[in-house]
């Protein structure tokens, strides 16, 4: 599993590391490059729950550059202005939008930001659905027990809050049931993520 390390301190909380696969693998490789980045900026969108917060967070604690999450949710000309103070300090500028398309209104700042390298993640493929439920079981102390990867992938749906739902839902059904999950957990908690599976996959 390819990860991304997270400098945070020992009082943070949440993910420590950031899984590098198929769907982010080319967002990870330019962040590590600012310095190649049109004017200094670029434009990260993604789906929910993709780890564009993460990005943003390891980008700008790692000396990188600025970062601005949640840019969709901001005022329009307060993104402008922070992009113009950052291209007089000549600082690499990372504006994490939410999920595409992402509509700009004010005029100055769209034709900037379009100027910018547009950067989006994607979607998990199989072998980046296997890291994501091993790296978010982890995260959680959970052991999901030998084969849960090989078993799931196939029968999961392949949007990041999706996998997410589905750890959280084996987590909590173990506990429920006070046993370590095997197929019985992971069955139920694919059934409750994803609703009954017509024919089931045995």
């Amino acid at each position: 599993m390819e990860q991304i390390a997270l400098p945070l301190s020992p009082r943070s909380s949440g993910p420590a590391a950031i899984v590098v696969g198929n769907a982010n693998a080319r967002v990870a490789e330019a962040l590590s490059a600012p310095g190649s980045w049109p004017f200094r900026t670029a434009v990260l969108t993604g789906p929910p729950r993709s780890g564009k917060s993460l990005l943003a967070r390891w980008f700008a604690d790692s000396g990188q550059g600025e970062a601005i999450d949640d840019a969709q949710d901001l005022p329009e000309d307060a993104i402008f202005h922070r992009w113009n103070r950052a291209q007089e300090a000549g600082t690499p500028l990372l504006i994490v939008g939410g999920t595409p398309p992402w509509e700009i209104t004010l005029p100055d700042l769209r034709s900037r930001l379009g100027a910018a390298l547009q950067l989006a993640i994607g979607q998990p493929d199989d072998a980046m659905a296997a890291d994501l439920i091993h790296s978010l079981a982890q995260e959680r102390g959970l052991a999901l027990g030998p084969g849960a990867a090989d078993y799931l992938v196939p029968r999961a749906g392949r949007s990041w809050a999706e996998l997410e739902r589905l750890v959280l839902a084996i987590d909590r059904l173990s506990l429920e049931r006070k046993t370590p999950p095997t197929l019985g957990i992971w069955r139920a908690a694919l059934e409750e993520v994803t609703g009954p599976q017509e024919p089931r996959m045995l």
